[in-house]
């Protein structure tokens, strides 16, 4: 009996240490399970959120002007390196002047004999004043020479009409550059027979500034027109916006776009409404037909509570989000969402500032799992909206 008493104090001191090394070694995998799922999480927290806006563009000229021959005649020399930099006044194309030359020498010798006839005709007009003055010749003698002389005189403004119009003729035989721009391609060779309905001989682009020619749909118009009533705050707005573009290799533009004008009407048959945006175009880097994209910040929305799109799952019209706790357990909570802005998505109830919400893993973390939480990067273009 002795022995069984002394060893009752060691047998419990015994179950004690036991008892705390389960304790402590339950305690363990509440923190982090050793094969927990990892998760990509980003912080909710309140901020004011510029709202960007990216759409498509295509650049064009500031002004296209089709070169055309005003008369008909065969080319006989092309003036300009096609592609290059041309002046206004710059001679273009040659048109064979000589029928031209010839046309305008028979109007001249038209003229000069029809004066010589006027000389004539004017003093017997005169004669014939002074004789029915003196009651020697009979009124229709008097207006016969008088219709002569106005006959002549109609006949001479006729003339000079002609040469005038002669002179034209022979001055659209040197087809001349109307604006500063770069030339493009020749459509016709010199010996060609060329008209006013041949079509364009070539057009000259003035490209600095160059213009992006912007497509906007029907709704986001409408909520651009919604937000700005008034007209002239609307003007005002849409003249202080400072637009970048993007090229189609993805490289930034260096110089800032100002908005030139929008268009008067819809398309009736795509909904949307276009405007031009134009970018100054030193050295004439960019050029017409290019594709890129235009970007401007549209506004500021204050105080968002924003999350990655990617981050919200919908389920027949109602949306969710995975949270995890500071035990890292996940709970699915039911949100209401508010505007998509660029990959961003505002919510509006459902999550309050500081909530961890999985972005990436959505399929690992269910309600009441575990996982391990790391931080998610946020793409460099994820307030850009293409909408």
């Amino acid at each position: 009996m002795p022995v069984r008493l002394g060893l009752a104090p060691y047998l419990v001191g015994v179950m004690v240490i036991a008892m705390l090394f389960a304790t402590g070694c339950s305690r363990k995998p509440a923190q982090v399970a050793v094969n927990a799922p990892e998760v990509l999480v980003t912080t909710v927290t309140p901020q004011d959120v510029p709202r960007v806006l990216e759409r498509v563009a295509t650049l064009d000229g500031f002004i296209n002007a089709n070169i055309n021959a005003q008369v008909q005649g065969y080319i006989v020399s092309r003036d300009y390196q096609e592609g290059s930099v041309v002046k206004k006044g710059d001679l273009l194309f040659q048109i064979d002047p000589r029928p031209f030359e010839a046309a305008l020498a028979q109007a001249k010798g038209t003229l000069a004999k029809d004066k010589a006839n006027q000389v004539k005709a004017d003093a017997d007009e005169k004669r014939a004043m002074d004789l029915f003055n003196k009651k020697v010749i009979s009124d229709q003698e008097r207006d016969t020479a008088t219709a002569a002389a106005q006959a002549g005189r109609a006949n001479i403004e006729a003339d000079e009409a002609a040469v005038k119009q002669a002179e034209l003729n022979l001055g659209y035989t040197k087809i001349i550059a109307p604006i500063d721009g770069v030339a493009g391609f020749t459509n016709n060779q010199v010996g060609d027979l060329v008209g006013p309905i041949t079509g364009p001989l070539t057009t000259v682009s003035q490209i600095d500034p160059i213009k992006a020619i912007v497509t906007a749909g029907e709704g986001p118009f409408t909520d651009f027109v919604s937000r700005h009533p008034d007209a002239t705050e609307r003007n005002a707005y849409i003249k202080s916006l400072d637009f970048d573009l993007i090229l189609g290799n993805g490289e930034l533009y260096p110089h800032k776009g100002k908005f030139y004008a929008l268009d008067r009407s819809l398309d009736p048959k795509t909904g949307s409404i276009r405007y031009e945006v134009t970018f100054p175009n030193p050295g004439n880097i960019l050029r017409p037909g290019q594709f890129g994209k235009v970007r401007f910040v549209a506004d500021m929305k204050k105080g968002a509570m924003v999350i990655p799109q990617e981050a919200v799952n919908e389920l027949q019209g109602n949306f969710q989000v995975a949270v995890v706790d500071q035990n890292n357990k996940v709970s699915i909570r039911p949100v209401k969402m508010g505007e998509r802005i660029g990959a961003m998505w505002e919510i509006t109830e459902g999550l309050k500032p500081g909530d961890k919400v999985v972005v990436q893993g959505l399929q690992k973390a269910r309600e009441g799992s575990t996982v391990t939480a790391k931080d998610w990067t946020p793409p460099a273009d994820a307030l850009v909206s293409k909408a």
